[in-house]
């Protein structure tokens, strides 16, 4: 067996950690299919669950992006607890559609929170929010970062930004079209319809996802009904 430690300084990153394999059983799943040697990018990294998770247990070399100070800190904590130094980065950026320089809006200030937004006061439906916490914060493109060499084009990515993953998904074009990558994982909040178009754009692409996946990862009720992974696969 394997051994995968996280550390929780407080109630958030703790019940992140007891709901892992109940809250998004879905990409567990996703994970648990990766194969030893493949690379995995991890945008929306938060402190670190997946990351630490699919490097530990499956051998992957993974990068990972969290612009979130607090989440941040927390996530290298638990990549070098679980001796991961040498398999996993990780960056303090966002990925977005551009490389610019603004601010990071902040739902709450504490390790283990989500729902900050990159570059506008907004929630994760798009709607302003208004938010007196602010970062400083650098954003980029994965096509980019794959262009200067910084990571290879990766097998599988995860996108998970509460609301702004259209705008990380137009950053990587070139990589999405590029035939090496395997897999993606997305959080798609269907009430949008940016989000929706994301379905179609990624058909084009050659992806596919399964309708049963979908209907049991989009949540039903409360704030963010209609909000669930989608696995597109090659």
């Amino acid at each position: 067996t394997t051994e995968v430690v996280y550390a929780t300084p407080n109630a958030i990153t703790k019940s992140r950690v007891d709901s892992m394999f109940t809250k998004e059983p879905d990409t567990i799943e996703w994970i648990g299919r990766f194969q030893r040697g493949e690379v995995f990018v991890d945008i929306g990294a938060n402190v670190g669950m997946y990351t630490v998770w699919a490097a530990k247990t499956r051998g992957v070399r993974t990068f990972s992006f969290e612009p979130e100070s607090q989440n941040y800190a927390l996530l290298y904590r638990n990549i070098v607890m679980n001796g991961l130094s040498e398999d996993v980065v990780a960056y303090c950026l966002a990925l977005s559609d551009t490389a610019s320089y603004s601010l990071l809006h902040l739902s709450e200030f504490q390790p283990g929170g989500s729902c900050h937004s990159f570059g506008e006061k907004i929630d994760h439906n798009l709607e302003h929010r208004d938010t007196k916490l602010s970062q400083g914060c650098i954003s980029t493109t994965l096509d980019t970062l794959v262009a200067a060499g910084v990571l290879p084009v990766p097998d599988h990515i995860k996108i998970d930004v509460d609301g702004l993953e259209h705008k990380v998904l137009a950053g990587c074009r070139e990589v999405l079209a590029d035939r090496r990558l395997k897999s993606v994982l997305v959080e798609i909040n269907t009430n949008l319809e940016q989000h929706r178009k994301i379905i179609d754009d990624m058909a084009a692409l050659g992806f596919h996802f399964s309708e049963q996946q979908v209907a049991l990862a989009l949540r039903t009720e409360g704030a963010f009904k209609g909000v669930g992974n989608y696995v597109f696969r090659r």
